[in-house]
């Protein structure tokens, strides 16, 4: 997935996943896929209504993060990464499936030679597939515990909220990144804590939180369709 002639880039981009790049949440669309391949699939609503019951009863987003990945707890990686695959090749043919404005935005700051980060709370299984096509650099993501190739259930720290934003510090600091000169895309509010470390913070999407806290701090909203001419500024400078 490293790209060798971006790598030493000092200015770099990074996109929140779900609802950013993609239309959809892939952890919920690639646990309907791994249902379904092992004839399960009549399991998905009882699961997703389980998560939901956890939200309604005050359960934060790690706390169900954490349950979300206790479900594969005993499945081999291995086999994980082979069903994303198939999973990405399914769901990327079907239209809408990404979001057409920050789908231009991330082609316009790969061609610019940005190091390309992704930033999710979702994970590789379906993530890596995702940031290969994109020609992404850098995945962070959670990282469910694995023994032996195979998933123990449990997980040290999702990819959310104040993670996101201490993971993206720990990658400038290790690569020496100029974040007064780089950008960071989400469309949730909870994306806010690492968007605010990037001199260029662009909100996707119509959430209304997100819309009031760009317009209260001046932030970039990108519009719909594609935006080819995203970068024209930089790139001239």
């Amino acid at each position: 997935m490293m790209n060798p002639t971006r790598r030493t880039s000092r200015t770099a981009a990074f996109f929140d996943v779900d609802g950013t790049l993609v239309d959809t949440t892939t952890m919920f669309d690639f646990l309907s896929h791994h249902l379904d391949v092992r004839g399960r699939s009549e399991e998905y609503r009882v699961l997703r209504d389980r998560l939901g019951a956890m939200a309604l009863a005050g359960a934060d987003r790690i706390r169900r993060c954490r349950a979300y990945y206790e479900i594969y707890a005993g499945v081999p990686v291995s086999a994980l990464a082979e069903e994303g695959a198939r999973w990405f090749e399914h769901s990327a043919s079907q239209p809408g499936f990404f979001i057409e404005s920050a789908l231009a935005a991330c082609r316009a700051h790969v061609a610019a030679g940005d190091l390309v980060v992704l930033v999710s709370g979702s994970f590789s299984a379906c993530l890596d597939p995702i940031a290969e096509y994109l020609g992404g650099d850098v995945l962070l993501c959670s990282r469910p515990e694995a023994r032996a190739g195979v998933l123990t259930g449990a997980i040290d720290t999702p990819m959310i909220g104040a993670a996101k934003a201490a993971a993206v510090r720990h990658l400038a600091g290790r690569r020496g990144l100029d974040l007064e000169q780089s950008y960071a895309y989400g469309d949730h509010i909870s994306d806010a804590l690492y968007m605010e470390l990037v001199g260029h913070p662009v909100v996707v999407g119509g959430d209304t939180e997100m819309a009031g806290h760009a317009a209260r701090h001046g932030w970039r909203r990108l519009a719909e369709g594609p935006q080819p001419d995203l970068l024209t500024d930089r790139i001239r400078s």
